[in-house]
């Protein structure tokens, strides 16, 4: 590169002393941004006597604050404030049960808080997410993000079809400005600096005495990809929070599970999620895995932790075989099928009196902590009779360790959760369990109110502790309980339906790459303008403009006109050349008229 120091270039952070009128078309259109207006007057302007003057009057003023209110609505501080209160209005979602999350978790809130309840279910603290006031602020983001895109992408793509507009009469008002004398000629200058912009990918053309050149549009590409992605993640929002589904299921080794709604544990929905949105599939447990650090400070730490199961598609599709792990679901079309919690189901066998088989079959047990302890209820509710003969109904407590600290030891938590030492104990109770009260109950606890506890021979309250193999003697000839050496484990799944999580995803990586380029992508125009001056020497002048303040623009300008300075020097015999100067080294030129010193 030659020597530049024959070039004046500076910078000002504003147009230099001057209007932006001065800048005429030139600074104009560096961005899409709708213009603010303040709050007008009146619209309906001088009022006409008589009805229709009267009624011509009052459409002007409805028309003209429709409109005023539709620039506010669709501007960016209006947007951004829709925004922000939207992200104040999911607080309480987050902080607040939810009552189509966990109806439970309300009405016990409900219950404890008297006051607060009654208020938050006016105010649809309850259901945030489908209340009025969060459904207004919603669709009013929507509204004002649609009108604020659709304008200024029309507007941007007349951009893009246009070309960049002619210099302004005065470059020295520009921010970053250069100027320099040289012999070539003003064509030669032009066609030299026309060639240099497009190699530095400037959209450049003559127009005039000057070329202008355009760069950085995809600023405003990212601000409109940045706004479209917004829209995005809100439909992908609203989609999801409408039609998802959320259900769990226990399935005990060698059970089945199909996808309806019948078969779940829990079940939770959208508000326009339908019985036919669930995806038809079944599948059956054939064995749970999970192997665990036997030494060191992650003792007890799951190292394998898989599901093996079949699972087919459709009311006729073929069994297929898979594994689903931690962090690897099944995914069988909108629907995935997590592994998210495991536990035993010890198998029991109960008998009456005479003998008779009552119940025999897996009992699945809750987990108390991360080595397995665990609790949970055997019910026998129907064909079981007592030793005279009488139908009654019997219920066991029953705590499970899958490896026992030992006789003696004081404790019934176990002390790995690997089944290296398998123990049942057991309560025994008969009367009536509930069932026929119509009132819900939980299948793994034991509602003790209308039972009476089996004591033995001495009056003491009949407890067990059972090895696998082993049974336990109800007292008075009522039957017995022995505890299977076939223990079952069992695997708990999460059915999961969220419609518009690969949108959401999409319009969050979009708005990411979206916001970077109007952040760091700088939108300038160049101008280049060589005339022959009075002397009939050739003066180039070269500016620069930026649509936002850069200390970018004058090192850009200064490279380009360096690299147009190459193609047309600085004039060598000045009048005012210094004598004392180098031979061969140029000459610095005062700036052009009109130039500001810095």
């Amino acid at each position: 590169m030659s020597d530049t120091r024959s070039t004046d270039v500076h910078s000002d952070e504003s147009p230099a002393n001057g209007s932006e009128a001065d800048l005429g078309e030139a600074g104009s259109q560096l961005s899409t941004a709708p213009t603010e207006t303040a709050v007008p007057g009146s619209f309906g302007g001088s009022h006409a006597p008589g009805l229709q003057g009267w009624v011509s009057w009052t459409a002007r003023e409805i028309i003209g604050w429709g409109r005023w209110f539709w620039r506010q609505l669709t501007s960016m501080r209006v947007a951004l404030l829709l925004l922000f209160l939207l992200s104040l209005g999911a607080i309480p979602g987050s902080l607040i049960p939810q009552s189509g999350t966990d109806a439970l978790k309300v009405q016990d809130f409900m219950d404890s808080h008297t006051t607060l309840g009654p208020v938050y279910e006016k105010l649809g603290l309850f259901h945030v997410y489908s209340s009025v006031w969060f459904s207004a602020i919603y669709i009013l983001l929507f509204i004002s993000l649609i009108g604020c895109i659709v304008p200024r992408t029309w507007q941007f793509v007349g951009q893009l079809k246009g070309r960049p507009p002619g210099a302004p009469k005065r470059l020295t008002r520009l921010p970053a400005y250069a100027t320099w004398r040289t012999d070539a000629d003003p064509e030669q200058v032009r066609e030299a600096a026309l060639k240099v912009l497009k190699r530095r990918r400037f959209r450049a053309h003559m127009a005039g005495d000057a070329v202008a050149a355009e760069k950085g549009y995809l600023r405003e590409a990212g601000n409109l990809a940045f706004h479209v992605a917004l829209i995005v993640l809100l439909i992908a929002f609203a989609w999801g929070q409408l039609y998802k589904s959320e259900g769990n299921k226990l399935v005990v080794e060698g059970d089945g599970f199909s996808n309806t709604l019948t078969q779940y544990d829990d079940f939770k929905s959208g508000s326009l999620f339908t019985d036919d949105d669930l995806v038809p599939f079944s599948f059956r447990l054939n064995e749970f895995t999970g192997t665990y650090e036997r030494n060191g400070p992650n003792r007890g730490t799951p190292r394998t932790y898989e599901a093996g199961i079949t699972y087919s598609v459709g009311a006729y599709g073929k069994d297929k075989k898979t594994t689903i792990r931690v962090n690897e679901p099944l995914n069988i079309g909108d629907a995935k099928v997590y592994l998210v919690s495991h536990g035993y189901a010890p198998t029991v066998t109960v008998r009456d009196g005479k003998g008779n088989v009552v119940f025999q079959g897996a009992v699945p047990l809750l987990p108390l902590d991360s080595n397995a302890t665990s609790q949970g209820a055997v019910k026998v509710y129907d064909g079981y009779r007592n030793a005279q003969g009488v139908h009654d109904q019997l219920g066991f407590k029953a705590v499970f360790v899958p490896t026992f600290a030992g006789v003696g030891k004081g404790t019934m938590f176990s002390q790995f959760p690997a089944l290296d030492y398998p123990v049942l104990m057991l309560n025994a109770y008969h009367g009536d369990l509930g069932v026929n009260a119509g009132i819900p109950q939980n299948v793994y606890q034991l509602n003790t109110k209308n039972l009476k506890q089996f004591k033995d021979a001495k009056g003491n309250i009949l407890a067990v502790r059972l090895l696998p193999g082993e049974t336990m003697t109800l007292p008075g000839g009522n039957g017995s309980i022995m505890f299977d050496k076939d223990i079952k484990e069992w695997a708990g799944f999460q059915v999961v339906q969220q419609p518009g999580n690969g949108w959401a995803l999409g319009g969050a990586i979009a708005a990411i790459f979206g916001l970077a380029g109007s952040l760091f992508i700088h939108r300038r125009r160049v101008w280049v303008r060589a005339t022959t001056g009075a002397d009939g020497v050739t003066v180039v002048e070269m500016a620069g403009l930026g649509r936002s303040e850069s200390a970018k623009l004058p090192e850009e300008l200064g490279d380009l006109a360096a690299l147009v300075h190459d193609r047309a020097p600085t004039r060598t015999d000045e009048k005012d050349a210094d004598p004392d100067q180098e031979p061969g080294a140029t000459t610095p030129v005062p700036a052009a008229e009109g130039a500001q010193k810095k």
